[in-house]
Formats: C-alpha cells, structure tokens, sequence
C-alpha cells in the first residue's frame, strides 16, 4: 500500500502542468529594466552590463522570484540557461520543482579558465538529482567558434548529454553567420554534429525551408518563444511552416527581462493564435497547443513519463477550478484551458507527487517577493 493523501477534488479539473522549455531563470531581477529595443541593443547596452554586477546570492534570489512566479502560473519544470548555476540548482531542489540546468558555453564572453571549469563540471555530472539534471548550453554561434561547438558536442556525446542552444533568432544572427561560415546557423550547427533527436534549439525565428527540413529529418526539437520574438521585434516565429513540414515543435518563455513574464500559459495562447494568421483556423488545434506546453518540452529534455495526465506516469498536475468565471460554460475543457483561462483559475500545484502550491499559496512567497525587491534596487543603483 502506498502512503498517499487522498484529496477531494470535486469542482476541479486535473490537468497536465507546464513545462517551460527555455528560460534565464535569474533575470527575473531585470524584469522591465530595458524595454521597447532590439535584441543586439537590449543585449549589450542594458543586459550584459547589469548582469556584470551578479554575484552568486542575486542568481539565487533572482532564481527563487522565477520559479515562485513559474509555480503560480503551473509551470513544474524549466530548462536554464544562466551564470551561477549552483544558485538555481539549490533553488530548484528547495522549492521542489524539475529543471534542466545548463552549462553555458560562451567563449567569447566568459575566460578560457572559466571554460575549463565548465568542461570539468560537466565531466563530473555535479549537482544532478532525480528532479535536476545539467545539460550542455552553447548560448548561440554568435558567442562561440566553431572549434568550442565542437568541443560541446564531443562531451555532450561523451557524457550522455543533450545540447540546447539559442538559434537563427535574428536576421542579424543569421546574416553574421553566413559572412564568417558560409552558412545558416542551422547548417552549422549540423556540420559540428549537433542535430539529431537530441537537440533542442530556443526561437528558430528565421529557419530557411531547408532549414525546416533538416531539423525535421534530424528528430531535432525547435522551442519557440513567441512572446519574446514579437517584443524584441525578432521576428514572427513560423509555428504553421514549422508544424507543415514536420519539425517537433515545444515553448518556452524566454527570460523575465525580455517576455516580461514566465507565463506558459501565454505562450499556449499565442502560439495557437499565430499558427492561424498564416495557416487556417485549425492549423493547431487547442489540444496540439497544450502538448506543445507540456509534454513536448518534456520529450525534448529526455524526460520520461511526465508532462501527461496518464496511469503509470509520475504526478506531476494542476487543480484547476471549474467555477472560475473563465472556466464557465465549460462546453470543452482544453478550450476553456487554451483560450479563455488564465492562472486565476489554478488552485494547486503538484510536481512529483508533492503539492508546491495549494489553495494558491506557496510556502514563503511573501518574503521570496521582498528580497527580489531589495537586490533588484541595490543592483540597479550600484
């Protein structure tokens, strides 16, 4: 017999929890720091700049901000691209949620030393648990050569790694990589090895056809940040010529500083409302759009029965409240889901079996909000 509390859930839906397929956890500490700009400018006047100044205690507070907010909008899980990885893995294993925590490969703007310890970290296999686990990050071929790809996926392969990498985001990124490779960053990536069903890239904003096609073919899975690219005015991202010619498709947030949120549920929605401005009313139905929140994601990170609501599957879920104003009339609860609800009608969060938040309530919420308060001011004056 297993020791289970049995819950009376009348009045609720159970319904599978959000996967996050892409995110810098810690920045939710820049969140509206630096609006209404492009990517290249965001990035190096305002974002890196600001994120000099981190030191390890702002990555676990800002991390702590990050997942408090992705637990109340019924995120469970988050693949992690950031500095200071410890912080959040700590983070993670306290609050009782999943990640896939990168180590970020930036040759360009971290030293050959601190490569070094990137490589041994990840020979070591530090900090992973039944609920964490690392994965090798390049950030994107703008910040690396090709020698250091390819010294991402010899370990990766080594190791039993997956690889996750940000791609084709930009024209501007797809236009540096054909003057200094002679090819779109998919081909790249491809030529150093990288692209198969292990492979996950971030935005792919501005993929070719054959660009589609081969990360069809590989098996490789494209997470899409819809609501970061139309801000940062990267780009439309291609959600019906992607789901045309095949390609895996997940999503993801995108950091705080750029979304301005970590709201999965957001990206649900727009995504599935993207695919029918250039494709029809159907191009991707409610109950496609959840998957690709869910358990797509979870497929993408190599996680094992997870991310549905099935008998033999870990419990990993959402208590939503049927009596909240969005979810009523309930003709079709995906549609309700999909289209209308937002978190407000989330009662409960369960991940691993365990409540992470019950009756709205998360254990420490109020003095997680505080102290991001405090760090963000300090950081912005210093």
């Amino acid at each position: 017999m297993y020791n289970a509390e049995v819950i009376q859930c009348e009045g609720f839906a159970l319904l599978p929890a959000f996967y996050n397929g892409h995110t810098h956890a810690a920045m939710s500490l820049l969140r509206g720091y630096a609006d209404d700009m492009e990517l290249d400018k965001w990035l190096r006047e305002y974002i890196w700049p600001f994120e000099a100044k981190l030191g390890d205690k702002d990555i676990e507070v800002g991390s702590r901000l990050a997942v408090l907010e992705m637990i109340k909008s019924g995120t469970v899980f988050f693949a992690d691209m950031y500095w200071h990885r410890e912080q959040t893995m700590k983070v993670v294993e306290e609050m009782g949620v999943r990640a896939s925590i990168g180590v970020t490969i930036a040759e360009q703007l971290t030293s050959p030393e601190n490569m070094k310890k990137n490589m041994e970290f990840l020979k070591a296999h530090v900090g992973e648990s039944d609920r964490v686990k690392l994965c090798v990050m390049p950030h994107s071929m703008y910040t690396n050569g090709e020698g250091m790809l390819r010294r991402c996926v010899e370990i990766a392969k080594a190791e039993n790694y997956r690889i996750h990498t940000h791609l084709s985001e930009t024209l501007s990124e797809v236009e540096q990589c054909q003057r200094q490779f002679g090819c779109t960053p998919v081909e790249l990536f491809e030529r150093v090895g990288a692209i198969d069903e292990r492979f996950s890239a971030a935005h792919c904003v501005h993929f070719t056809e054959d660009d589609r096609k081969r990360f069809a073919d590989a098996g490789a899975t494209a997470v899409m940040c819809p609501c970061s690219n139309l801000k940062l005015s990267s780009g439309m991202p291609q959600v019906t010529p992607m789901i045309r010619d095949g390609v895996n498709l997940a999503l993801g947030t995108d950091g705080a500083s750029s979304n301005n949120s970590l709201d999965m549920h957001q990206e649900m929605k727009l995504a599935t409302l993207l695919a029918k401005v250039n494709g029809s009313a159907d191009s991707l139905p409610a109950e496609a759009a959840l998957k690709m929140a869910t358990v797509n994601v979870a497929r993408a990170f190599g996680l094992a029965n997870v991310g549905e609501i099935r008998e033999g599957f870990v419990a990993d879920g959402l208590l939503v409240d049927l009596n909240n104003e969005r979810m009523t009339p309930c003709h079709d609860l995906v549609s309700n889901w999909v289209y209308a609800a937002d978190n407000s009608s989330i009662d409960s969060v369960i991940c691993n079996g365990n409540f992470v938040m019950r009756g709205r309530h998360v254990d420490g919420e109020e003095d997680i909000k505080e102290a991001a308060r405090a760090c963000a001011k300090r950081l912005a004056n210093a």
